[in-house]
């Protein structure tokens, strides 16, 4: 099996990894030489799975020359706020022609790229690929069944990295719709957010259910429109994915608008926790891009006018008109 290096020891990093060391030699790279010592001599990530123990054939460190060295898979699993700069500081120790994958469920703020795209820009000539669903860390390490996507263009290098990723319950399946992928992981934080201000202010499941139904439609819409294609979002990165992140208190962007509901600032939440809710970042660009494709999508409309300090979490669902879609108006 082909050795792996997986650059980002966050929850999702980490488990990514857990689940490669199983199958291949992987060496999980963190930021901080503490965090790298911390799991290289206890075997447990202590600031993000402190409940779980590491496979002994995970190694760790906080060299990116010494992680990437001889790696024939890569996967990048750092957030997108920073992806850029890390796979350039990665780049001189980068084999020719190694495949790159993302873990990143985010957008690239100032340029509005996926991170395949930026990957195609800082290190380009390779295969590239997105590792996606609905896939909750602390369940997967539990050795729960789930089941994601590996997607990448050329089909037989899905199936090359499936071999590398796939364990016990956990199932991946192959899909060569890379946009669409990446997109339905980026897209559906930001209608968790929505889903997570619900339960923080205590509407009914019913409102919830319509705000993950109709911001399904918003995120299709907006996703074809980029190039992603229609079924990949009905499908495991796109619905499944959707509704892990709107219903699991696991997941940190709707912990982040159940707080933002509760009647915290972001300010307030950002300041208590170490993890990235990629939805807030996303937000942004969300509406920049339903901007540039002319696009009304009144969810994540709501959330970027709380993020952006616009209207209160508690006003959110009062201006909220979910647009009926093919559906007809209510008589």
């Amino acid at each position: 099996m082909p050795r792996t290096a997986v650059i980002g020891a966050g929850s999702w990093g980490t488990a990514v990894a857990a689940l490669a060391a199983r199958n291949s030699p992987t060496v999980l790279w963190a930021r901080r030489t503490e965090l790298a010592e911390t799991i290289r001599t206890s075997r447990v990530n202590r600031d993000y799975l402190p409940d779980y123990q590491l496979p002994k054939g995970l190694s760790a460190t906080s060299s990116l020359e010494e992680a990437l060295d001889g790696a024939e898979v890569v996967v990048m699993g750092v957030p997108s706020h920073g992806f850029r700069e890390i796979l350039d500081e990665a780049k001189p120790f980068l084999a020719s022609g190694t495949p790159i994958v993302s873990l990143t469920k985010g957008v690239e703020q100032e340029t509005l790229k996926r991170m395949t795209e930026v990957v195609a820009d800082v290190a380009p000539g390779r295969a590239m690929g997105v590792l996606t669903g609905p896939n909750l860390a602390k369940e997967i390490m539990s050795g729960q069944a789930a089941a994601s996507v590996i997607a990448t263009e050329d089909l037989a290098v899905a199936r090359a990295l499936q071999s590398v990723m796939q364990r016990g319950l956990f199932r991946l399946y192959t899909n060569h719709d890379v946009i669409g992928c990446e997109l339905g992981g980026a897209l559906k934080n930001v209608v968790a957010i929505a889903t997570g201000i619900a339960q923080g202010l205590g509407v009914g499941d019913n409102t919830r259910a319509a705000v993950v139904c109709r911001g399904l439609a918003e995120v299709t819409r907006l996703g074809v429109a980029m190039g992603g294609e229609a079924v990949t979002f009905s499908g495991l990165a796109g619905m499944g994915d959707l509704i892990a992140t709107c219903m699991s208190p696991l997941s940190r962007n709707r912990t982040l608008g159940e707080q933002l509901g509760a009647g915290k600032t972001l300010d307030e939440i950002l300041g208590a926790t170490r993890t990235v809710a990629e939805g807030v970042g996303t937000a942004f660009t969300v509406h920049e891009l339903a901007e540039r494709h002319n696009m009304e999508m009144p969810v994540c409309r709501e959330v970027y006018r709380v993020l952006n300090g616009e209207i209160p979490a508690s006003e959110a669902y009062r201006g909220l008109r979910i647009q009926a879609g093919h559906e007809r108006e209510p008589g």
